[in-house]
């Protein structure tokens, strides 16, 4: 039997000698204390919780049912056997209805008193098993919510980044640093931007990252592909987009007219529609982009310069991908996003594919790279091998061999020649094609035809001999 320990409570010497001894004699694990009156027994309860507590009704002063009462305040989950007068049913049915769990009346029969008590004591512990169960739940209870709240907090902090405008640009990295917070700059100004940069750099990201972090998020974000522009009206477009922002997808291949007519309305925050006399104000950001670079556009005369000059107010220049240092990065973050959205199990990039990674030359930038990891988490069954990006291979720089003492090119000199050599073969290739159709060509390569057109310039390449040349 597990030890216990009870409190007799009574006014009467002879009865606080006699059951303690009878208790002794047939309960030998059972420990008895005893007090003479209710506020003997008050001070021993403060300072231990029994097993059960035996008290006489009838006391000088407090009495056992203001004793019971104060126990069932203080220790509410203690048994009390309560002992009455021979014949005193009134006062054992007062007890039971006050929360006693027996009574015992005098002359006391001590078998009873025994079985009793000892039901007490087995209802007590019962009790205590339960509370202490109940504890222990409410403990495990606890910790399970604070796990959940610790993972629900990893979980939005990471949904965060996921959501982020600008997490293709999270690298610990001083340059994407200060272009972030130039991109965080440029969405707390009402001014026009201008963002340039290689294809696939991000610029449409990063016009939407302007937009979202804004004041104009909750209004319209209006996209215009000025390479193949509807014949719907500017002012309409600027209409569309009141109380948010314009988007002009390449705008130097915007008509030079239209150009004219997005500085005007820019500078008066107003448009004349079609048909009306009256002009009508709007309240629109424009951020305008560009895969060639303004200056170069102007000088060309694809861009009009007092148009160039109206609206780079803000010019905002995303490096092409081979000029960061955060390609793993990148690649991780993609594996990561299409892991989940394919239901793969793969996480991991090993090291001879990160060196595939690092070696190439990236001339389709971060939009490249997502597809080429999104491929390869596909194929992979755990981990992204050499083999899972078997598509890089024609393009990988070749450092060649000079032997150790020698001095070569630099990594960013090798980098960009490799990246202008991948550029026009992409473009020798696309023309051989097309049979040199440069409007076919510039769709084949998804750029539009005066982009096309420069870069076939820069490059020295003769279209029209690939008009001969049997397409491959």
């Amino acid at each position: 039997m597990t030890p216990a320990h009870v409190l007799i409570v009574d006014d009467d010497p002879a009865l606080l000698q006699a059951l303690p001894e009878a208790l002794r004699l047939r309960m030998g694990w059972l420990t008895v204390d005893t007090a003479d009156s209710a506020a003997a027994a008050l001070e021993r309860i403060a300072v231990r919780d029994y097993n059960a507590i035996v008290t006489d009704i009838k006391m000088p002063g407090t009495d056992g049912f203001a004793l019971l009462d104060e126990i069932k305040a203080r220790r509410p989950d203690t048994p009390t056997l309560m002992i009455t007068g021979h014949g005193e049913y009134a006062l054992a049915m007062a007890a039971l209805r006050k929360g006693a769990c027996d009574f015992v009346q005098k002359p006391i029969d001590r078998d009873y008193f025994v079985a009793s008590l000892s039901r007490a004591i087995q209802m007590n512990e019962v009790s205590r098993q339960l509370k202490r169960q109940h504890q222990t739940l409410e403990r495990r209870a606890d910790e399970l919510e604070r796990t959940i709240e610790e993972r629900t907090h990893e979980l939005q902090e990471a949904n965060k980044v996921i959501r982020s405008p600008l997490r293709w640009l999270m690298a610990q990295n001083q340059q994407l640093e200060k272009l972030v917070q130039q991109i965080r700059q440029a969405a707390e100004s009402v001014s026009p931007i201008l963002i340039e940069g290689e294809i696939g750099t991000g610029k449409e990201l990063v016009a939407r990252a302007i937009h979202q972090l804004s004041a104009r998020r909750d209004q319209p974000f209006v996209a215009i592909d000025c390479s193949a522009k509807s014949d719907t009206p500017i002012e309409e477009e600027f209409q569309l987009a009141e109380g948010g922002t314009l988007f002009f997808d390449e705008i130097v291949s915007l008509p030079l007219p239209a150009q004219s007519q997005v500085l005007r309305a820019i500078h008066e925050g107003q448009v004349l529609p079609a048909g009306s006399k009256t002009p009508v104000r709007v309240d629109v950001r424009t951020i305008a982009v560009s895969s060639v670079a303004f200056e170069l556009a102007v000088r060309a005369g694809w861009f009009q310069q007092d148009v160039y000059c109206g609206l780079n107010e803000v010019v905002i220049s995303l490096p092409p991908l081979r000029e960061r240092d955060d390609i793993l990065h990148l690649a991780k973050d993609f594996v990561a996003e299409a892991s989940m959205e394919f239901g793969r199990p793969c996480r991991e990039i090993s090291a001879a594919a990160a060196q595939v990674l690092l070696r190439h030359s990236w001339p389709g930038n971060v939009r490249e790279l997502r597809n080429v990891m999104r491929r390869a988490t596909l194929l992979a069954s755990d981990v992204i091998e050499e083999g899972h990006l078997s598509l890089l291979d024609g393009s990988r720089v070749s450092t060649g061999g000079s032997g150790p003492t020698a001095i070569g090119p630099s990594l960013k000199e090798i980098a960009e020649a490799a990246a202008e050599d991948a550029e026009r073969q992409a473009i020798r290739q696309a023309l051989q094609a097309c049979k040199g159709n440069k409007t076919e060509a510039a769709r084949r390569l998804r750029t539009d035809y005066k982009t096309l057109h420069l870069k076939i310039k820069q490059h020295g390449i003769d279209a029209g001999r690939f008009k001969k040349t049997p397409s491959v």
